[in-house]
């Protein structure tokens, strides 16, 4: 579970519910690895409280910040019946050069070979795959230099992974990273988003915003003679945008049909009180300041349920 950053953590938590849920619920064993964070035990603490509010049968920590403490034997201890790990967020290079190679990424390695789900959001989720977005600027343009790609946990083969993706302007340097190595999909997800990769290579899109896919397989670019910080050319790439329910193929590079699922008729009407509910109480800030605004919403509102 690759997760964009900043996930739901106080209202309908769909991304976590997903999380804890493959994990085996009250049955099930999850380990948070908090290493990319700076928030220090409080992020740690944080999560193993929320996971066990959310019904995790157990929940441990692990926060090694030296590759010594990573090569600690007793880290594949705990891991050895885990159902799920949690990577946090943070900086994904100190996530990568403290764990990569050591007892710890090799227990990560093990654990998902045999089915432990392993999420990561934000830092956890760049540094899952074989390639990782170490670090870069922001940008619509691709650009020579833009990005910085290092070698990653192992977990995700063929894709490299950027988060927070349209509320820090990412487009540019993924499509820079894919035009430099065609032979890898970019996958870029926003905010409260994540991609769900199953073991046959399939791939599903949750959460509130979309997962954008850059495939290079048809790229022409200039990047190879490109210098400086100059913009780089890039034709031929394919970009999907996939929200919520989407699913692709990352072998074939293909969207894959959607089953629409008609939502229960009681789900359906609840979501419409609280949908006037939130209206209502829109209009009656708007009130008074400005009585055109109401109208010019509720005239909106008309026309969005024509």
């Amino acid at each position: 579970m690759l997760i964009g950053g900043a996930e739901d953590k106080l209202k309908d938590r769909v991304i976590l519910k997903r999380f804890v849920d493959l994990a085996g619920g009250a049955s099930g064993h999850i380990v948070v690895v908090s290493t990319a964070s700076s928030l220090g035990e409080e992020a740690t603490e944080f999560y193993r409280i929320l996971f066990q509010q959310m019904g995790a049968g157990r929940v441990s920590v692990l926060r090694p910040l030296t590759r010594d403490e990573a090569n600690n034997p007793e880290v594949a201890v705990v891991l050895a019946d885990a159902t799920g790990v949690f990577l946090t967020g943070g900086n994904q290079l100190r996530l990568s050069s403290v764990v990569g190679g050591t007892t710890l990424g090799a227990s990560l390695l093990d654990a998902h070979e045999r089915g432990v789900v392993i999420a990561g959001t934000s830092a956890g989720a760049s540094a899952a795959s074989t390639h990782m977005m170490a670090f870069g600027t922001s940008g619509a343009t691709p650009k020579h230099r833009m990005a910085q790609v290092s070698a990653g946990l192992g977990l995700l083969k063929g894709v490299v992974v950027d988060q927070h993706f349209e509320q820090r302007t990412r487009l540019g340097r993924l499509l820079a990273v894919v035009a430099q190595s065609p032979s890898l999909i970019g996958l870029g997800l926003d905010e409260d988003t994540a991609a769900i990769v199953y073991p046959d290579e399939t791939l599903e899109v949750i959460g509130r915003g979309a997962g954008t896919i850059v495939d290079g397989s048809e790229v022409v670019t200039d990047a190879f003679h490109t210098k400086g910080h100059r913009p780089v050319m890039v034709s031929g790439a394919t970009l999907h945008s996939l929200p919520a329910g989407c699913r692709f193929d990352l072998k074939t590079r293909e969207l894959l049909a959607t089953a629409e699922h008609e939502p229960p008729r009681r789900a359906r009407v609840r979501e419409s009180v609280r949908g006037r509910l939130r209206r209502m109480s829109r209009e009656l800030a708007a009130e008074g300041a400005d009585s055109f605004v109401v109208e010019r919403r509720r005239r909106t509102d008309r026309e969005a349920s024509e």
